[in-house]
């Protein structure tokens, strides 16, 4: 196909709640043909359905159209709302409507396109493809543009994986939004203020036929690597971060553990000093060695405690997060650079705050693993037996080892944590 024709229809009345939207257009479009795409504006489309709330009411209406906030600036919020679109305000909209009063996007826009479609074939023997279409920001890319939010009888998609380009390159990415390609399209005929809610798509028929939606055009979750704005991104990784005590055979991609380090080396520290250093344990044979000896010197401490040796065998299960983790880091603790006063609380205090400096970098570490998708588990264990993990790893006799962090692909879901409420945490002077 070289060419192809896009017109407005005109004609189209002001539209109220329970107007037949397929009548109006068969009226103002009675040349349709087999094969052609309408491209219906979602304002109309909401109109029909009684989607107005009164402009009073606009925020509770974002908010009960909200399922997740994406970004927030201000009072500017991105939301996903129930249509599972990502837009602003969840879509509600003040322009093209009554004064005091804002439009709520149809309730079912696949629905709504697919009761288009089926009147019009009703009225004028057509077989169209029908698009509703509403206009939308886009990350990195400044103004607005009409994309498709339901759909029905067009190929939403075009998957071109498996074939080559013109050079004979194979395609392995590339899948077309034909849907939202026609959209833009569209807009670019009936405009925003023009009153031309409606559009033809003429000399595309291959594109008709199906039972695609535009639902397929929203990515799953599991495969957005952009599903929220950076605060939030960052206020998740925080609270989502979880101790893992079951992990799954996967390898541990070393990259992405170095990348955690790098976030831990950000922390806050004294006298801008670098109080942190990781040990990593890559290999299985280096991670059993730390492990065995590290277990050898726990089980003497507890048999000096006077412990039984079912007691003692209980107890050292308790390592077995470690044990069984693909991965181990060992964050250490050095105080180059430390104040030395000769008085023991002054100096008691310096110590006190590279220990806080360690565990701000621990925590740096910890969420940033989170944010790569990997679990972990900081253990302290290495601290009750320094000696043996410095000379296990060959450390410098300067370095304490301030735990073991357990690291690897989570076997199971998330547990909720138990709610905390922050005023019983906070004491405002």
């Amino acid at each position: 196909m070289t060419a192809y024709e896009v017109r407005a229809v005109p004609g189209i009345p002001e539209v109220s709640p329970g107007d037949d939207l397929a009548r109006l257009i068969a009226a103002s479009a009675p040349d349709l043909r087999d094969g052609d795409i309408l491209l219906v504006t979602s304002k109309i489309v909401s109109k029909s359905e009684g989607r107005i709330v009164r402009a009073a009411s606009r925020e509770e209406a974002i908010d009960a159209e909200t399922v997740r906030v994406v970004a927030r600036r201000g009072a500017l919020r991105i939301v996903q709302n129930r249509q599972g679109l990502v837009m602003a305000a969840a879509g509600v909209d003040a322009s093209n409507t009554a004064p005091d009063t804002v439009l709520l996007l149809p309730e079912d826009p696949d629905a709504s396109a697919a009761a288009i479609r089926t009147g019009l074939a009703r009225l004028l023997s057509v077989d169209v493809g029908v698009v509703i279409t509403d206009t939308s920001g886009r990350p990195w890319r400044t103004g607005l543009t009409d994309i498709a939010v339901g759909s029905a009888g067009v190929r939403v998609l075009d998957d071109l994986r498996g074939s080559t380009d013109t050079h004979g390159n194979p395609l392995t990415a590339t899948v077309v939004a034909t849907a939202d390609e026609l959209a833009a399209a569209g807009d670019l005929v009936k405009g925003k203020a023009a009153n031309r809610p409606v559009a033809v798509v003429r000399g595309l028929s291959h594109l008709v036929g199906g039972d695609a939606t535009a639902a397929r055009l929203v990515r799953p979750a599991e495969d957005d690597m952009f599903r929220l704005g950076t605060s939030e991104a960052v206020r998740q990784a925080v609270t989502q971060r979880r101790t893992v005590r079951a992990f799954t055979d996967d390898p541990v991609d070393p990259a992405a553990v170095r990348r955690a380090v790098a976030a831990a080396l950000t922390a806050p520290a004294p006298h801008h000093t670098t109080p942190w250093r990781f040990v990593l344990l890559e290999s299985r044979t280096a991670r059993l060695e730390l492990l065995d000896a590290m277990r050898d010197a726990w089980i003497a401490d507890l048999r000096r405690d006077g412990r039984s040796e079912e007691s003692i065998a209980r107890r050292v299960r308790r390592g077995d997060v470690l044990r069984n983790a693909p991965y181990l880091a060992v964050p250490c603790m050095v105080t180059d650079g430390a104040h030395h006063y000769g008085h023991a609380r002054r100096d008691a205090a310096e110590r006190e705050m590279f220990v806080v400096a360690t565990g701000a970098g621990v925590q740096n570490f910890l969420v940033t693993l989170a944010a790569e998708r990997l679990g972990s588990a900081w253990v302290s264990s290495t601290m009750f037996c320094r000696d043996v993990v410095r000379k296990v790893l060959a450390l410098p006799d300067s370095w304490d080892p301030m735990g073991a962090v357990a690291i690897g692909r989570p076997a199971e879901p998330a547990r909720p944590r138990p709610e905390r409420i922050p005023d019983e945490f906070i004491e405002v002077r």
